[in-house]
Formats: structure tokens, C-alpha cells, sequence
């Protein structure tokens, strides 16, 4: 195949260059121990947890804040700064764990951080894109100073699971504190200096060592940097050719583990082209994901056909999703009205960054195989995040990262989640799916929801407002001093409250 020669022709330039670039590389610059430095791909467009969506702010502030509850490895709930017990089916009591907790300023965490916290995300006038997740919420009371009540509109057995938001001090929410660009929260770390947005330093509390975000858009130069030492690792965003000849090389170290980073095309639903059913089917048969996989992904990743992967306990392992089959798809397109002399024409949104600049250039191609000719439009991350949340787009390709809880469908496919009250980006509006996420929704048993969820799954591969690709392995690239670093299923930086510098 054309596709798979231009793979290994890009793959044999990038480690040729990397051979080259070597002779370059004279001396080393390593970064001093009580820093720890992280190349990122991006810099996260917000430190305030209530308006965090995109994976790398995500990340980030789990570092800076601590929320009611968490998730362990398996996907069930724990409690991080509180307890809870369901009184009844609609009123749930919390009760602080540690009553002298504090935030990074000095003040107590109370019942009152977090009624504030979480009232501020309900305000409609404060737009957050997670208040749909909370919806049910009917009143927040404070008993005293370390328990607090939840009043919900129906019963909801996943509420716990729900409150994962960063806890944010009362007296910063009222007075309108920047928390985007100064958090204060109570996490392990706190911040040092975001003047840059480039530069993010923080400072870990229990031992005063300095974590150091440094954002390197192109891979090469974060390698490189990675190399010099002046950073210590990389989590994921390398293209797999770069990893395996990492993965050589002396004073490195590579980690891999089975993820669960959901990577989709994502349609406008209003679009007359992208809003056909048949195009949309078209595009997906003419997707070779398993080529992709395994030449241009180096295996690291596996198949996906819907949000979670089948072993979630709300994922459904019976879903038989797209196989690569370009004759079928181009059926679809004849069907759909569109010819050689009437052809397809779409444009695909995507980041500037090399590896997803480059996976798009392959789906181009395999589409325009079929009769679709599609232009890429490649953006700096802010303008390209900014674009998909406003709906400026036909196709666009993203990624989900630290799925849980199967209430994301409801943030991504309910009518009432077009931003910014949630994440139905295209624009999706389907009154079976709404059906479906109410019944679930009312369902108090866990079991009897995930048949419903089963269910959803299945009739999105049909109706089709996204297709699904894969779920991407987590890689670390380190120096081969660093220890300590566990890579996590979702991706996240957790790992950094432990990782040593030798």
C-alpha cells in the first residue's frame, strides 16, 4: 500500500534525523536535583478545576486541589477528603476526613469550602462546563464545620462518584480570585510561578522539591531536551518510531501501560455534509484503523467502538464497530448523492502537534482514496480547543482522557450539554438518546444502569455523531535517574507526589 511506504519512509526520516541530531548534542545540561522537569506537548489552558476540560489542565489540577472522592485503578469510588454514608436515596452526608485540613494560603477547608465550590459550579451565570454533571443537586446544607449534606432531585446511586471537583476557598469564590492563572487549593503541591505560559513550576509540599512544566510543542525538541537533560521525562505525545529508538538508548528509560485515552472524530451535526448519516458511515469504513495501529502507533494502542473500553463495568464488550472496507464506503457515497464530478469536501480540524498533524494526514489520505477531499487545518492548541468547544468545525479528532464515570455520556451526547452547559460539541440532538441517558439516570440499581448504558452504546454506533478509533497506551520516557514514576490507566501526573531524582 501507497499509505504503509510513505509510514516507513517517515519513520526511517525521523530516526535518521535523530542519528544526525546526535552530533549535535556536545555536552549535557541537567537540571539540578531538587527539580523535576516534565515536557508537555501543551500548556493547560486553565489552574481553575470548576472550567478544567482538556486532558493536561486535568491533570494538573488533581495536583493542586483535592476533591471529596477519587477513583481507584478499577474505576471504584474512594474517599479522598471525605467520607459519606446515603441516608436515604436522595440525601447524601459527607464528613471530612482530616478536620485540619488547610489550603495552600493557611486557612481551614470546611463544609463551607465546599458547599461554595460547588454552588459556584451550579450558577448558570458562572457557565461551568461541569455543571451538568451535578444537575440532580437540589440543595447543599452545612451541619457544621466538617459535614456537609447533599439534597438531590432523584435518586442517584453514582452522586459520590460525581464529586470530583477540586475543593476552592469561600473567600477566594466571592471575591473573584484568578484561580485559572493563581490556584489556591490544598493538594500535594502548590504554585510557585505561571508568568509563562510555557513554564509552570510548582512546589511539592512534603519534601520542597520543584516539579517544572515546560511546554515543547514539537516532539523533536522535547526529545532532544530529554537527552540533554534539561528535562527528566516525557509522558506520551512521542511517536512510536521515537519511543522504540529511545528505548535503546543507555540513560533512558521507557514504560508502557494498557490505557484507556479515547481518540474519536468528532462531527457538526448542523453541517449539511457532516450531519448525513451515509457520510458519516462512509468516513468510518474508510478508516483503516488496524493499519494505523499497528504502523504508524507501533501497536500502542487497540481498537475502540465506543467511550469506554469493554472491561469498564459500564462498557459493553459485545459492540462489532467499523471494519476497513473502502468499497462499501464509496457505495455509501454514490448513495448520498456525491460523485467524481460532485465530490465530497470537508475540512479537518486538528492540534499542531507533529504526531496528530500526522495521524490526520493519513485518515486524508485514506479518505480521499474513497472520493472524499478533505483539507487539514492545523491550529495552536488554545485556538484549535477554542474552536471545537464553540462548534466551529465539520471534523475535528480528539481525545477523551481519564473516563470514569459512564455520566460523560450525558455530558457528551444530552441535548442539554451543548456548551457551554456541557460537551455535545456537534451539536448532537437525538430524543432516543435522551430517552436512554434519562432512564439510566433514574435506575437506582448499578447493574440494571449498565444494560442501559450497554444499550446506548450500541445505538451510537449506529446514529454515529462521532466515530470511535482507539484507545491509546501511556508511555513514560524518563532519564534513567528518575524513579519512582507509575504510569497511571487514565494518564494522569499523580505519580509526581512520589517520583525521586537520583
Amino acid at each position: 500500500m501507497r499509505t504503509e511506504k510513505k509510514i516507513l519512509k517517515t519513520k526511517f526520516l525521523l530516526i535518521l534525523f535523530f542519528l544526525l541530531s546526535q552530533f549535535f548534542i556536545n555536552s549535557c545540561k541537567y537540571t539540578d536535583r531538587n527539580t523535576i522537569a516534565i515536557g508537555l506537548n501543551a500548556s493547560p489552558i486553565t489552574l481553575d478545576p470548576r472550567y478544567a476540560t482538556d486532558a493536561i489542565s486535568y491533570r494538573l489540577t488533581r495536583l493542586l486541589y483535592k476533591s471529596l472522592i477519587d477513583f481507584d485503578e478499577e474505576f471504584h469510588v474512594k474517599a479522598e477528603l471525605a467520607d459519606w454514608e446515603k441516608i436515604s436515596p436522595t440525601h447524601y452526608r459527607f464528613t471530612l476526613r482530616d478536620k485540619l485540613n488547610e489550603f495552600h494560603d493557611g486557612s481551614l477547608l470546611t463544609s463551607k469550602d465546599v458547599k461554595a465550590t460547588y454552588e459556584s459550579v451550579l450558577n448558570p451565570e458562572k457557565m461551568s462546563p461541569h455543571k451538568g454533571s451535578i444537575s440532580m443537586i437540589e440543595s447543599i446544607e452545612v451541619v457544621d464545620q466538617n459535614i456537609i449534606d447533599f439534597k438531590l432531585l432523584y435518586p442517584d446511586p453514582l452522586f459520590p462518584g460525581r464529586l470530583v471537583m477540586g475543593i476552592l476557598p469561600e473567600k477566594l469564590i466571592f471575591s473573584k480570585h484568578n484561580f485559572a492563572r493563581e490556584p489556591i487549593g490544598n493538594g500535594s503541591m502548590k504554585i510557585i510561578d505561571f508568568r509563562n505560559e510555557s513554564h509552570l513550576k510548582l512546589l511539592r509540599l512534603r519534601d520542597n522539591k520543584i516539579i517544572e512544566f515546560i511546554t515543547l510543542k514539537d516532539p523533536i525538541v522535547r526529545v532532544l531536551k530529554l537527552l540533554k537533560g534539561e528535562i527528566d521525562l516525557i509522558q506520551g505525545n512521542l511517536p512510536p518510531e521515537i519511543v522504540a529508538w529511545l528505548s535503546q538508548k543507555k540513560l533512558i528509560h521507557v514504560k508502557k501501560k494498557v490505557g484507556n485515552t479515547f481518540a474519536y472524530l468528532g462531527f457538526n451535526m448542523e453541517d449539511p455534509v457532516t450531519g448525513n448519516i451515509l457520510i458519516r458511515n462512509a468516513i468510518a469504513y474508510a478508516i483503516d484503523r488496524e493499519s494505523i495501529i499497528k504502523y504508524v502507533m507501533g501497536s500502542s494502542a487497540r481498537k475502540a467502538e465506543a467511550l469506554f473500553p469493554p472491561e469498564h463495568w459500564a462498557g459493553n464488550p459485545n459492540l462489532t464497530g467499523f471494519n476497513y472496507n473502502p468499497e462499501k464506503s464509496k457505495i455509501l457515497i454514490r448513495k448520498a448523492g456525491y460523485s467524481d464530478s460532485n465530490p465530497i469536501r470537508l475540512v479537518y480540524k486538528t492540534s499542531n502537534d507533529p504526531f496528530r498533524l500526522r495521524l490526520a494526514t493519513i485518515i486524508q489520505n485514506q479518505l480521499n482514496f474513497v472520493g472524499i477531499e478533505v483539507e487539514i487545518r492545523s491550529y495552536d492548541w488554545g485556538t484549535f480547543y477554542g474552536d471545537i468547544k464553540e462548534g466551529r468545525f465539520q471534523m475535528y479528532s480528539l481525545s477523551w482522557v481519564g473516563l470514569k464515570m459512564p455520566d460523560i455520556f450525558h455530558y457528551i451526547f444530552h441535548s442539554k450539554s451543548i456548551p457551554p452547559y456541557g460537551a455535545n460539541r456537534g451539536r448532537f440532538i437525538d430524543k432516543n438518546v435522551d430517552s436512554i441517558l434519562e432512564l439510566a439516570k433514574s435506575e437506582v440499581s448499578l447493574e440494571k444502569q449498565s444494560l442501559y448504558y450497554r444499550d446506548l452504546q450500541e445505538y451510537l454506533l449506529k446514529v454515529l455523531p462521532y466515530i470511535p478509533l482507539w484507545y491509546e497506551d501511556n508511555v513514560l520516557v524518563s532519564r534513567s535517574n528518575i524513579k519512582g514514576y507509575t504510569l497511571s490507566t487514565d494518564g494522569n501526573f499523580d505519580s509526581l507526589e512520589h517520583v525521586t531524582k537520583k
